[in-house]
């Protein structure tokens, strides 16, 4: 793994116009897959469940659809590639299970009557040790994709940098960082929308990424919660301040809400969502090693140039906005 590490850093790989479908085109990593794609030189249809057309700039076509009837949009188009950034908005059971699952399979099966050759599927790595619905949920459609005879690319990427900026303003306020433990429980490799999505367009002429389920992480060093907050501090100009909470309190509230969730079905979401928060409080999103049950950061592969804390130093800057998912942590 450590030699694909090097190689995939900031790996061009040169290809002939396909035409690829995208669904999950208008989410952030979509959105860089779309314009990977577009400057890739390939011709790019984006199913979409509204039309924005200032998105992307008119680059390319936009059909709305309803994911019940996709058939009836498609029936007589070809595509050579598919690829889903499709994902549940907040892993809970019912919505997982939905998307996450039932949702690709019908967009397997629409594959294959346009008779594309190549699917492409944006994953998670945290389906590694898997511990909640959404996880399952992924890994049942990845198993059917591996099973269905197309060329595939499961792409599991380790963390987004949306997903680790949630605490920016509670720093410039001058509060304390909030972490988990002494800070230092989890890491990453966290890879921007851009690189992803690279790295994604690269999968299409690509043998060595074919049939293959691939780790991805960003450059540079695993970086741990405490790592973020100091860098926050050093960017904001204030002194570093941490507030460590301890996985207890959160175990205490799962225990509430799932009380609660007996008799309340808006509880029992939320209960859903504290456990999916006590999840990535406590694992790292790193390849986990299977003989010794530990993370590697080293065995975790890298692409691409853009860091997270070049990333904080434009969002402080305001060249940049966070747009955060539904379950963010904080």
């Amino acid at each position: 793994m450590g030699s694909l590490t090097g190689a995939l850093r900031n790996a061009v790989v040169l290809t002939s116009t396909k035409r690829v479908l995208v669904f999950g085109a208008t989410g952030t990593a979509g959105q860089g897959v779309v314009r990977a794609l577009f400057h890739a030189g390939h011709v790019v249809t984006c199913a979409v469940r509204r039309e924005q057309p200032d998105l992307f700039d008119g680059s390319v076509c936009q059909v709305s659809i309803d994911l019940s009837s996709l058939p009836d949009h498609f029936k007589d188009q070809q595509f050579d590639v598919v690829v889903s950034c499709l994902a549940s908005r907040t892993g809970t059971p019912r919505d997982a299970w939905a998307i996450d699952h039932q949702a690709h399979l019908e967009i397997l099966k629409l594959a294959q009557l346009m008779g594309a050759t190549q699917f492409i599927l944006l994953s998670a790595i945290c389906v590694q040790k898997p511990r909640l619905q959404f996880q399952y949920a992924k890994l049942a459609f990845e198993a059917a994709l591996i099973a269905s005879g197309m060329t595939y690319s499961i792409i599991r990427p380790t963390a987004f940098f949306k997903s680790l900026s949630g605490q920016i303003d509670r720093v410039r306020q001058g509060k304390a960082f909030l972490v988990f433990g002494d800070g230092t429980l989890t890491a990453c490799k966290p890879i921007s929308d851009d690189d992803l999505g690279r790295f994604i367009a690269g999968c299409i002429g690509d043998p060595a990424r074919h049939n293959q389920i691939l780790p991805i992480g960003g450059p540079g060093p695993a970086i741990t919660p405490l790592d973020q907050g100091n860098a926050l501090a050093r960017l904001l100009g204030k002194p570093p301040k941490f507030r460590h909470v301890p996985l207890a309190l959160l175990d205490g509230i799962s225990c509430v809400l799932r009380a609660g969730g007996l008799v309340s079905a808006r509880l029992r979401d939320k209960a859903d969502l504290e456990r999916i928060g006590r999840y990535y409080a406590a694992e790292s999103m790193l390849v986990l090693d299977p003989q010794t049950g530990r993370y590697d950061a080293d065995a975790t592969p890298s692409f691409g140039s853009d860091t997270l804390f070049d990333y904080y130093a434009q969002v402080i800057a305001g060249d940049r906005h966070v747009q955060r998912g539904d379950h963010s942590v904080f």
